[in-house]
């Protein structure tokens, strides 16, 4: 065993024996691809008999009720999952913009929400700007819940200096940087924003380290990789082969960038003539099923579906290649095609093709032809299934949902 992985084994021992019941603070978005990789991790907190409260606008309080902990509501202007996606604009400015506006209104309403009841430790996710004021206020330990990639070193160089180059020119791009130097200097933080933003102390990092890229090259002393945390999904419900079906294909976008009926008609005229093929294909809340034309009985057309029951039983998954369902299909050893449509899908992608798993393909490259022969060659291929099997095994060791727990304990006072 590796001296700092024995260390840390030895800390969590310790900790585990010397932990005491605690209020711990769970700070999210009204996004589901930032709050569903924790929750079993707060399920699992709360089952060791520690107060979670989870700060979460309304739209997802049911859904963290579930976990056992506590909601403490608060208003977002940040576009929902309801929302069309165009609401987020085109531009990095357009997307970085609203955390920032968003962070500054929702402030005040956290402090009043946390009034006379201060937790023992911050838990937040990497959108969650407001909880890492509030852990400098209260003086207490905070915790990176990251869904996705975290920052390696050299990334500043890499990516964040060639992507902020051109808008840093501009007057609105100057403009953002002051408001939230302004920001965290209000809040007695005279931290750079961008290592506030992409620094934290302390990280638990919710993907398997196979999809982080150049992970030889990140401090596994501030993140700590603990794969996918996934628990009984059976409350979302089941979903069962069709008899006859010999390959089960699953389209889906994910929850935001749904509003493709184009793709989706591609995706029929794929798979749906294949003889023994059935189709899944989620096509979200923004698309009219009637924009799809005729479709045959092998293809099967919701709003919504349950990923994972599916992917359990699927041959191919057609993935954004978000980040949870970039892991959802390691973990089911399923083949994908990559359709990435934003932010972090295309590294995901990227990733995904170069462990051998799967095939990335463009928006504008993804015809019916194109995904068919995709398809075809990933789900005939005795080496992708091989290496699916190897991945799978070794998230398996990267601890999940106990491990992640154990990390969080370890870094109550």
């Amino acid at each position: 065993m590796r001296p700092k992985r024995l260390y840390e084994t030895y800390r969590l021992v310790y900790c585990r024996c010397m932990t005491s019941p605690a209020h711990i603070a769970m700070f999210s978005i009204a996004a589901h691809g930032h709050v569903n990789p924790s929750l079993e991790v707060i399920r699992e907190l709360v089952a060791r008999g520690h107060r979670v409260t989870y700060a979460i606008p309304p739209l997802l309080a049911e859904k963290v009720a579930g976990t056992g902990a506590e909601p403490k509501p608060w208003n977002s202007t940040l576009p929902g999952p309801d929302d069309d996606p165009e609401a987020w604009g085109t531009t990095l400015l357009d997307n970085v913009e609203p955390f920032l506006d968003d962070a500054v209104q929702a402030l005040p309403q956290l402090v009043a929400a946390y009034e006379g009841d201060t937790p023992d430790l911050v838990l937040h996710d990497i959108t969650s700007y407001p909880a890492r004021v509030l852990a400098h206020r209260w003086g207490v330990p905070a915790v990176s819940l990251s869904p996705n990639l975290v920052a390696w070193d050299g990334y500043e160089k890499e990516v964040g200096e060639p992507m902020w180059e051109e808008p840093l020119k501009t007057e609105r791009g100057q403009a953002y940087y002051s408001r939230f130097h302004a920001w965290l200097e209000e809040n007695g933080i005279t931290e750079h924003p961008d290592p506030f933003v992409g620094r934290p102390a302390r990280s638990i990092v919710l993907i398997p380290k196979a999809l982080q890229p150049h992970a030889d090259r990140v401090d596994e002393s501030v993140h700590s990789f603990v794969g996918a945390c996934q628990g009984d999904r059976s409350a979302e419900g089941d979903w069962q082969r069709p008899a006859g079906a010999e390959k089960v294909v699953l389209v889906s976008l994910g929850s935001s960038f749904t509003k493709q009926p184009a793709f989706y008609r591609e995706c029929v005229k794929a798979f749906a003539g294949l003889p023994g093929w059935h189709l899944v294909l989620q096509a979200g809340k923004h698309v009219d099923p009637a924009e799809l034309g005729d479709v045959p009985e092998n293809v099967e057309v919701r709003s919504w579906v349950p990923q994972l029951a599916i992917l359990k039983q699927a041959d191919l998954f057609v993935t954004h290649a978000g980040a949870g369902g970039s892991q959802e299909g390691l973990a089911t050893a399923t083949p994908m095609i990559a359709v990435p449509q934003a932010v972090d899908q295309f590294g995901n992608a990227d990733m995904l093709q170069g462990l051998g798993v799967a095939r990335h393909v463009p928006m504008e490259e993804a015809t019916a032809e194109t995904l068919r022969a995709a398809a075809l060659a990933l789900v005939d291929d005795p080496e992708v299934a091989r290496r699916l099997k190897g991945i799978r095994a070794g998230m398996a060791e990267e601890g999940g949902t106990g491990r992640a727990a154990d990390l969080i304990e370890a870094e109550l006072p």
